[in-house]
């Protein structure tokens, strides 16, 4: 080997040693950066001539080793969109290239992350601290079942939920069959009340009056204050058990029937349920509301067992009242959920998980993330925990996968290894001057 080559050969070697100490110093300033994947460096040699008799080394090239499927540790946060990915997988994230009518374009070009500190920024979208916008599944609103074909940006909507006007309510309870003296008559009928709502979402109040004409016979009578036409709405005569005269177990309702005002029933059907309805108007219209007792012939909804107290067990209604724009939350599912300060939410989007078979073979780009090549294969996006994705872990974020002792540790490593390189070519300049010294 000549002087020239050794000289050569120790000037490739600083040249790999400055590569490592490169990679080394963009860890250790990234140690802090949110989802980072740190980047080692593996050295690799060429030779000129290499035989039994001769053997003449060429240089050495620094090679990068992505390290994408190493996870970093998880931190708790308190930011409530903060989501972190233990196992496999990448968020799938958007850039922004320009505005359009005050909106964002985006790249058509798709990228992964893992950086998952995301918040609400002023258009909606969920966007991490690198400004990626985190890609989702929208969630069909009426069947509430994801669109798993398309990926793209969320945008949250803080519209007011508008309210719904109430259909149905659902009584349980039971009637005592000897009540005390003096309740469940014409003058002190056993009562009970629950809130409505109308087309506007204004609350209104129903209340059912139950009154015993005979042992396992009762009239319920709709009684709504707020009704434009009057508050008596009509009645029903609720038989239950043997007075009903059908074959239905005793003490569970078996007839509906001498309707008045604006109260109808379908009438008895075996195993059916044991439902009434009424017609109200609070000023917008007529609104049809059904009233749910159980089923005909079962122990569940309204009852009549012995006893001389009524017992409640449960009172509701479908009707939502508006609502305000209170939050986004975050679920392990990867379900985004928009929260309104009257008690609803609403799924709007899915974050789904995205893998490779080979994860090392990503392109790194700016802002911690990542975009395909042909040796990391073809992205699959997939539900959080399923077919090998990792799961969700929300309110919390992934730290970078650098270790600072082992950053130092090589840091020396290289350090020493440059030095001893620098000494290679000095030591050959002393040795080519001393051949040239020769001459003179």
């Amino acid at each position: 080997m000549s002087l020239f080559g050794a000289l050569n050969t120790a000037i490739s070697g600083l040249g790999a040693q400055s590569a490592a100490f490169g990679n080394i110093s963009n860890n250790v300033a990234n140690s802090q950066s949110a989802g980072f994947k740190r980047v080692d460096t593996n050295f690799v040699d060429y030779l000129t001539t290499s035989n039994p008799q001769q053997n003449e080394p060429g240089s050495v090239v620094a090679t990068p080793q992505y390290v994408n499927n190493v996870q970093g540790t998880i931190s708790q946060t308190d930011n409530p969109l903060a989501l972190a990915i233990t196992g496999q997988g990448f968020f799938a994230v958007s850039q922004a290239t320009g505005t359009s009518n005050a909106l964002p374009t985006f790249d058509p070009q798709q990228y992964y992350s893992r950086a998952g500190n995301f918040s609400m920024n002023a258009s909606g979208y969920l966007v991490n601290s690198s400004g990626q916008y985190l890609n989702g599944w929208a969630v069909n609103p009426i069947t509430n079942t994801a669109d798993q074909n398309v990926l793209a940006p969320i945008q949250v909507s803080q519209a007011s939920y508008n309210p719904v006007a109430t259909t149905n309510v659902t009584l349980s309870a039971n009637l005592p069959a000897s009540p005390s003296s003096g309740t469940g008559t014409a003058t002190n009928p056993i009562s009970s009340q629950i809130s409505v709502y109308d087309s506007l979402g204004t609350s209104h109040t129903v209340t059912l009056n139950w009154v015993q004409n005979t042992a396992g016979d009762w009239t319920v009578s709709v009684n709504v204050p707020d009704d434009t036409s009057g508050a008596n709405r009509g009645s029903a005569d609720v038989k239950f058990g043997p007075a009903s005269g059908n074959a239905v177990a005793a003490g569970t309702i078996g007839q509906i029937g001498s309707v008045t005002g604006s109260v109808t029933s379908g009438g008895y059907v075996s195993n059916q349920p044991a439902t009434l309805q009424f017609t109200t108007n609070f000023g917008s219209g007529p609104q049809t509301i059904t009233l749910n007792l159980g089923q005909y012939g079962a122990t569940t909804g309204v009852t009549q067992y012995a006893g001389s107290s009524y017992a409640l067990r449960g009172l509701t209604q479908n009707g939502v009242p508006p609502g305000s724009f209170s939050g986004v939350s975050m679920q392990t599912n990867g379900d985004v959920v928009v929260n309104y300060d009257n008690g609803q939410t609403r799924t709007i989007a899915q974050v789904p998980i995205v893998t490779f078979d080979n994860p090392n073979a990503l392109q790194s780009q700016n802002g911690q993330s990542f975009s395909t090549t042909l040796a990391s294969g073809t992205p699959l996006a997939d539900a959080a925990g399923t077919n090998g994705a990792g799961n969700l872990v929300t309110g919390s974020v992934e730290n970078s996968n650098v270790d600072i002792a082992t950053e130092f540790s090589q840091l020396i490593v290289a350090q020493q290894a440059y030095s001893a390189n620098a000494k290679v070519v000095t030591t050959s300049n002393q040795m080519l001057q001393t051949t040239i010294n020769m001459q003179t």
